[in-house]
């Protein structure tokens, strides 16, 4: 794949799915460069504001395969991961669950416990689930997009692990949209009643998305200016005296890699300080823990990260 080729899938696709997701554009295209990179997605919002809509339209327009799970605190991993069935002879058979999908949308995540975040962390992890001692690897591309209730805002969540939180390439939050969109959503309201996507087109099959995903590797560059740019962010959030727990090194590469696709979005073949920038707050700010003083001050890590860009030295051409 050639870089004007992929140039054309990423905004094809982003183009396909913005027929059915009134506004949100940046999100969206953050979401789609999220995906691309090869992560998995967190989307915090309110009922109602297009998140199983997005990650349905998402799927048809790379031509895979797409599930759902409703989270709730009586969920079983087997929910998740399948089960056997045995039979009166002694035989067995497999039934797959729906993390055996290109795009898995697992709603309300933080209302599961533990047992079903861990399940759903090795599948995330590993591409692949363990069942009764057997390893099933699941297809690719898999990815997750998964939603979660404010945790201020409902009672009964389990609140997830860093470590489960740190496997999200991303975290952005879903509003409700402004007036003059609304009156769009309600003159489109015959088809989004029911999350019709027939309005997406197929851009790709998964075979070259794979490949989109493998050009993302090798096919835009990245100076050793902008790598040292990302290292001083996460380090300066790392030491910053209200951060009680940094991000890891899985944030540095996460954060490269999304920074390639948005280069790419935007018809670049090489990456420069604005990409890592657009995209650095939602891809860092869930991965961190603060002291309690900085609670107790009203901060949030968001407010960390937007020091950090502030602060942190701009590589200069």
């Amino acid at each position: 794949m050639d870089f004007d080729r992929a140039c054309e899938i990423t905004n094809d696709i982003l183009k396909s799915v913005s027929r059915v997701i009134i506004g949100k554009t940046l999100l969206l295209k953050h979401v789609l460069a999220a995906l691309i990179a090869g992560g998995h997605v967190l989307i915090e919002g309110p009922p109602g504001a297009a998140k199983t809509l997005t990650a349905k339209a998402i799927a048809k327009a790379i031509g895979g395969e797409f599930s759902r799970v409703q989270g709730n605190p009586d969920i079983l991993p087997t929910d998740l991961t399948g089960y056997y069935i045995y039979s009166i002879d002694g035989s067995k058979r497999f039934v797959k669950g729906p993390v055996f999908a290109n795009i898995l949308m697992f709603d309300e995540l933080n209302r599961t416990p533990t047992r079903v975040q861990s399940a759903l962390l090795q599948a995330m992890a590993e591409y692949q689930v363990v069942i009764d001692g057997t390893i099933y690897q699941l297809p690719k591309p898999f990815h997750v997009i998964a939603t979660e209730i404010p945790e201020e805002s409902e009672v009964g969540v389990y609140p997830l692990t860093l470590n489960l939180r740190d496997r999200f390439w991303l975290k952005c939050t879903f509003t409700y949209n402004p007036v003059d969109e609304e009156i769009e959503i309600i003159k489109r309201a015959d088809k989004l009643y029911l999350n019709d996507v027939s309005d997406v087109e197929k851009v790709v099959d998964v075979n070259e998305y794979l490949e989109l995903q493998d050009f993302i590797s090798n096919g835009i560059y990245v100076d050793e200016r902008i790598v040292k740019y990302i290292v001083d962010i996460i380090n300066y959030v790392r030491n910053h005296r209200y951060v009680k727990q940094g991000m890891s090194h899985r944030g540095s590469i996460h954060l490269y890699r999304v920074s390639k696709v948005i280069a790419l979005m935007d018809k670049r073949d090489y990456v420069i300080p604005d990409d890592v920038k657009e995209v650095a707050l939602e891809i860092l700010a869930h991965r961190i823990d603060l002291k309690d003083e900085a609670l107790a001050e009203g901060l949030k890590p968001g407010d960390i990260i937007k020091e950090a860009l502030d602060k942190v030295e701009v590589p200069k051409e």
